[in-house]
């Protein structure tokens, strides 16, 4: 049924206290076989990256009702660890990944790996020998976009008026101002992150969760029954209306 209540979690970056709240509030709203999806840009700027991932890659292994996508931090991880890439053509600053502004390092990090201005060389190596094949695998394997009923779940957003079918990678894990600045309805409801926001807001035909858990502040939950959201707090369930 569409209006079977679904949860969805922002962008996580590294926050392994803040997911481990996220999923105690879902928990407490929908039981422990809520569905679950997680937005992406899994790692990144905070300090836990590696039990990020593994904590999603056990709930799914263990049978939960998780979908887990990718963002463009989760692919700029994966791209290093398998071919030492650290740029990016979306990226609009002259920075790449292993500037600790967009969080690289701290990801490495968690695998105990110190940059310190060490060559780059020197940090793909290290990153092939310490992050074990299955975070690879899986990182690489995350799914772009979820579709369930009137709700569709991806990372950035789409282009609009394209058929979901024809969409790129590129654009549904990076795309923002053709995405963000169009006024009209989509096809569905879109669930996105990748925008750092003060808090999740509702925008009409889209829906911003990313909170800015990147940079420190909370990481809240929202649960959808049909195109209604509402945001889960310790207090309960707060209307997120346009």
């Amino acid at each position: 049924m569409s209006d079977t209540p679904i949860y969805a979690v922002g962008d996580i970056h590294g926050q392994l206290e803040q997911l481990e709240q996220a999923l105690a509030l879902i928990a407490a709203d929908g039981g422990d076989e809520a569905e679950i999806v997680f937005l992406g840009d899994l790692v990144d700027r905070g300090a836990n990256s590696r039990a990020v991932i593994q904590c999603l890659l056990d709930g799914q292994l263990e049978g939960r009702n998780w979908h887990v996508l990718k963002g463009n931090h989760d692919r700029m991880f994966a791209r290093f660890v398998a071919d030492g890439v650290v740029e990016d053509a979306r990226i609009l600053s002259k920075l790449d990944w292993l500037h600790p502004r967009l969080g690289g390092p701290a990801t490495l990090a968690s695998y105990g790996i110190k940059t310190d201005g060490a060559p780059r060389a020197d940090l793909h190596a290290a990153a092939q020998a310490a992050v074990p094949e299955l975070h690879l695998e899986y990182v690489q394997g995350l799914d772009l976009y979820f579709e369930r009923g009137e709700l569709l779940f991806v990372h950035a957003g789409i282009v609009p008026g394209v058929p979901l079918s024809d969409q790129i990678e590129d654009d549904l894990v990076w795309i923002r101002d053709p995405f963000l600045k169009h006024p009209d309805p989509h096809p569905w409801l879109v669930v996105h992150g990748h925008t750092a926001l003060d808090m999740p807001h509702h925008f009409g035909n889209r829906v911003d969760l990313d909170g800015g858990a990147g940079y420190g502040r909370p990481l809240l939950p929202a649960v959808f029954e049909g195109r209604d959201c509402w945001l889960l707090t310790e207090g309960g369930r707060i209307p997120l209306v346009p």
